[in-house]
């Protein structure tokens, strides 16, 4: 039986005023309120949840601040660690060491389930790199209102779903070249021409699939890399905007109804 994989989820705050948390009372955005709960308390109670899940390490800049919060308390095997000020340093930082696999998401992930979980784990075997998306059509066919950054391929439109398996410090390579560029993370095009004008030509073009492209652009660093597809359209739904949270707080009625 496969051991139950760690889980680090990014839960820091990025440079500049945020305009979620404006007449909030939330200090950060992990603890901004979605459905009567902070973020955060959602994101690691999928994971708990999980029993593909081992421990958990939250990262944030004041990870004092979050360890405090109340719905958090009693939850077995929690890490809290303090961030730098970059996404993936501060990843690469938290790394386990060897080439054990672990899982990455995000605490602004707040329709995480224990079944998307299984699903990206199951589909994520063997790689080196694994990154959970959503196929254009399967969001909007249940939520057409949603409005995602896309990234456009042969067979389909893309976008992430914030959860990620990483085999280790073998990564670092991606992690080091990944913080030169995080803050274009939202310009689908600035990301994909960053990996060469070969992959740039070739998305430009639709010559390959997403899942031709990642598998290239991790050959660059000599690894194994996948996109697995998400069934459910909800994976791709993170809380940036005030209209997501409302969208979010549907669907999270809709599921307590049910």
């Amino acid at each position: 039986m496969t051991a139950p994989i760690p889980a680090i989820v990014m839960a820091g705050s990025r440079p500049g005023p945020d305009p979620l948390l404006t007449g909030s009372g939330a200090s950060t955005k992990a603890l901004l309120p979605v459905a009567g709960q902070p973020m955060l308390v959602h994101v690691v109670r999928a994971l708990r949840a999980s029993p593909l899940v081992g421990p958990i390490t939250v990262l944030a800049q004041n990870s004092a601040e979050l360890a405090a919060e109340p719905g958090l308390a009693g939850l077995a095997d929690m890490h809290f660690a303090d961030s730098g000020a970059g996404i993936s340093s501060s990843l690469a930082a938290a790394l386990p060491p060897g080439d054990d696999p672990v899982l990455v998401t995000t605490a602004d992930n707040v329709l995480l389930t224990p079944a998307m979980i299984a699903e990206f784990l199951a589909g994520a075997e063997g790689s080196d790199v694994a990154v959970a998306m959503v196929e254009k059509d399967v969001l909007l066919a249940r939520y057409p209102e949603s409005k995602r950054t896309w990234l456009k391929f042969r067979g389909g439109w893309w976008s992430g779903a914030n959860m990620f398996r990483l085999r280790g410090r073998r990564v670092l390579p991606l992690l080091d070249f990944w913080g030169r560029i995080e803050r274009d993370r939202k310009k689908g095009l600035k990301i994909i021409a960053a990996f060469g004008p070969w992959l740039l030509i070739g998305a430009l073009l639709r010559l390959f699939t997403i899942q031709q492209g990642i598998a290239r652009a991790g050959l660059r660093f000599g690894l194994k890399a996948t996109v697995v597809p998400m069934s459910e359209g909800e994976a791709c739904i993170d809380a940036d905007k005030p209209v997501d949270i409302e969208l979010i707080e549907k669907i999270m009625a809709g599921r307590n109804a049910s």
